[in-house]
């Protein structure tokens, strides 16, 4: 994809900085279960906030070029989509404020408890931050089969930086209303999760369209490698590589197909009032 040469100012990179924080406690077992039920998805507070005890520190260093580059690639990133969220929002009459985003290695602190690089990328609502150890793009192609490229990192963060627009829309505050009422059962929620996660993507791909149509972004190969991604991380998937066997009424992030349809259907129409997943799988 083509590099613009718009930065933001909302990329806190704590990467090097030394530390490491509080490690969540739960065991492995715990990471595992965190890693495939929150896969580029939301609040991971639920099952991660269930003990924490003190992890090793690790020294601080010096970030290598090819560090600072994906920084810098971040800062861009970033500001693109604070740039069309701003102008979609200000389109339909609604006040937007940006989202930060933390770039960071092994675990470091959050609102919603500690981020561990195992969880994957994440949206925390507490603190309006999106939390990236970058070492995922490693394991999106070693583990799930993707093919990662510049784009692949751009429609991860573009996922993430929907639920922020979620969050600015009060999605998420109702589905965490139905979530605390107790009325509804685990695979009514994990049906709620699906289009929660869905709407995420087609955002991705409403953000991929109107900046290509600011800014020429796209290169040839770009679409195919979101497709990439967001197949890789389809439960069906995961759930394949994971256990074996695929559990539909234990889907939270929608299948591949899923997941591909819809951040197609936001690239195709541009328009965020085409992206409504509740109303199409909740009927």
């Amino acid at each position: 994809m083509k590099w613009t040469d718009d930065r933001s100012d909302n990329v806190d990179d704590r990467r090097g900085s030394g530390g490491g924080g509080m490690l969540v406690g739960g065991g492995l077992g715990t990471i595992i279960i965190a890693a495939i039920v929150f896969f580029l998805g939301g609040d991971p507070s639920a099952i991660l906030n269930s003990g924490a005890s003190s992890g090793p520190q690790t020294e601080q260093r010096d970030l290598t070029q090819e560090e600072l580059g994906i920084r810098e690639f971040v800062r861009m990133l970033t500001k693109e989509n604070e740039k069309t969220w701003a102008n979609v929002f200000s389109q339909n009459g609604i006040q937007f404020h940006p989202a930060k985003v933390v770039l960071f290695e092994s675990a470091t602190s959050s609102g919603c408890g500690t981020a561990q690089s195992e969880m994957g990328p994440f949206y925390c609502p507490n603190d309006e931050t999106i939390y990236m150890d970058m070492s995922f793009f490693n394991e999106l192609q070693s583990k799930f089969g993707a093919k990662v490229g510049q784009f692949t990192v751009a429609y991860v963060l573009g996922h993430e930086y929907g639920h922020h627009i979620q969050n600015l829309l009060g999605t998420l505050g109702k589905i965490d209303q139905l979530r605390q009422s107790g009325r509804y059962s685990e695979t009514d929620m994990n049906r709620v999760s699906v289009a929660n996660e869905l709407q995420a993507d087609f955002y991705a791909g409403v953000w991929a369209k109107q900046t290509d149509s600011r800014e020429k972004i796209l290169e040839p190969g770009d679409i195919q490698e979101a497709m990439s991604a967001a197949a890789a991380v389809g439960d069906d998937n995961i759930q394949k590589r994971a256990q074996g066997y695929v559990n539909q009424e234990s889907f939270t992030h929608g299948s591949s197909a899923q997941r591909e349809e819809w951040f197609m259907k936001g690239y195709n129409t541009g328009d965020i009032r085409q992206g409504d997943t509740f109303d199409a799988l909740l009927k």
